[in-house]
């Protein structure tokens, strides 16, 4: 939710290159900006009822009880890393996941690089093997899951302890939007614009603190060209910022729901 150097250099450099820039499109591990002062089991979910109206026109929009009950989704695309708005790399991927936290991420060709994630455990398979997916980059899958699209709208909204306001208004892509602002019981706050027309998302945006420089990143996916794909309107094209520097784009060509995974396609097996 959500880049190559040369295809002449070694694929586990190449490779690392795409790592990286899988990071940024990933957004960034993160710290909660403030303190927890009770265990989130026993706060109150808090909801101002005009953010919970534009949350339910934007289930509804997205497709209703199918949107809310899906199990998997598969797709297929192009990536593209930017740097200085400028493509670092570029590969077609396959990503299949199954909700809420697993995924299986290839991208290249011969053979294709995969990442594998499971809860709280990665790892990552290139043609020299088997490796765990560095602590850093397997904090900041954990996080950026934690916070897309749809595990944002149909799970963390429901969260114990969540604060969830109505917003400001705003325009994205020229578009004018309304904003629901989401506060977690950790302390993670998190904006979604929606689209005033037709109540689609239009982009997430979340600020978190940088474990190393304690400074507070700010990261968004902005989302647009919807489909119906099985019933569910889905974002086709996906681009990622880093405090306001555009740092990825995805083009998905197909997107299928629901489709059923091998038994260990979520292991290092």
């Amino acid at each position: 939710m959500e880049a190559m150097s040369s295809v002449a250099k070694p694929l586990r450099s190449r490779g690392l290159v795409i790592t990286r820039a899988l990071a940024l499109l990933t957004l960034a591990a993160v710290l909660p900006l403030r303190s927890q002062q009770m265990p989130a089991s026993q706060l109150p979910r808090r909801v101002d009822p005009k953010a919970q109206q534009l949350l339910d026109r934007a289930v509804q929009a997205l497709g209703g009880p199918a949107f809310l009950h899906f199990k998997t989704l598969t797709t297929k695309g192009r990536v593209f890393a930017i740097r200085d708005e400028t493509t670092a790399g570029l590969e077609t991927y396959q990503s299949f996941v199954q909700y809420p936290d697993k995924r299986r991420f290839s991208y290249g060709k011969t053979p294709p690089v995969i990442l594998i994630n499971n809860g709280d455990r990665g790892w990552e398979i290139d043609r020299y093997g088997l490796i765990d997916q560095p602590a850093e980059q397997l904090q900041r899958w954990i996080t950026s899951n934690r916070y897309s699209l749809e595990n944002l709208l149909r799970l963390r909204i429901n969260d114990p302890g969540v604060l969830v306001q109505t917003g400001g208004v705003d325009f994205v892509d020229n578009a004018p939007t309304q904003s629901v602002e989401i506060t977690a019981a950790g302390g993670t706050s998190v904006r979604v614009d929606f689209n005033r027309q037709t109540s689609l998302p239009t982009r997430i945006t979340y600020q978190v603190r940088n474990p190393k420089s304690e400074d507070v990143d700010e990261y968004s996916d902005a989302y647009s060209d919807y489909k119906v794909c099985d019933g569910i309107k889905t974002p086709m094209h996906i681009t990622r910022y880093a405090n306001g520097e555009r740092v990825g784009e995805t083009f998905r060509n197909s997107a299928k729901y629901d489709e059923e995974y091998p038994a260990r396609y979520f292991t290092a097996e």
